[in-house]
């Protein structure tokens, strides 16, 4: 479409503008989780992290104020008007590792592993609070979304077994 056209189009309401470069029809069903299609589009090699990851993979009921998206301690912040971003700092190997790339709206979303989430909560009790960390790790478990062996190998590789793993062991004793 020329400038002109997606002027036009904007000013008599058939599109809404989200930011530089990305309109939205107003017949487009945006699905729950249109914004990380968005943040995907200008961002495609930051993966969705924490309590964005977390509500993404249907594990906390917690709907997050903006985009959490990891970004590398070299990296730079990222900028958008919309949707608000949280901008979280990651060293390697916690930014390169245990990736996936999930469809959403048509844009393939970067987006950790439940398991590496899982443990990047238990790591980052500022940011995900405890209790928030654990009803997730339990509605994992519980949904059989997956298994303690692979929630506990992440754990190790990431170094949060010591305090990950007493909360695994005693929901899967007790489940």
């Amino acid at each position: 479409m020329s400038p002109v056209s997606v002027a036009d189009a904007e000013s008599d309401g058939v599109i809404e503008r989200r930011s530089r470069g990305l309109y939205i029809s107003e017949y487009t069903d945006p699905g729950l989780h249109f914004e990380l299609a968005e943040v995907a589009k200008f961002y495609p090699n930051n993966p969705i992290c924490l309590n964005s990851a977390l509500f993404f993979f249907g594990v906390s009921v917690l709907i997050p104020r903006g985009i959490w998206v990891a970004i590398s301690a070299s990296g730079w912040k990222p900028r958008l008007r919309k949707p608000d971003l949280n901008p979280v700092l990651f060293r390697e190997p916690y930014f390169s590792g245990d990736r996936e790339v999930h469809e959403v709206n048509r844009v393939d979303v970067v987006v950790y592993s439940l398991e590496k989430t899982l443990t990047d909560a238990f790591r980052n009790p500022k940011i995900v609070r405890p209790p928030i960390a654990i009803e997730a790790l339990r509605t994992s478990l519980e949904e059989r979304k997956s298994t303690p062996s692979d929630i506990r190998l992440i754990a190790e590789k990431y170094g949060v077994n010591k305090v990950m793993c007493p909360f695994l062991e005693t929901l899967t004793t007790y489940a």
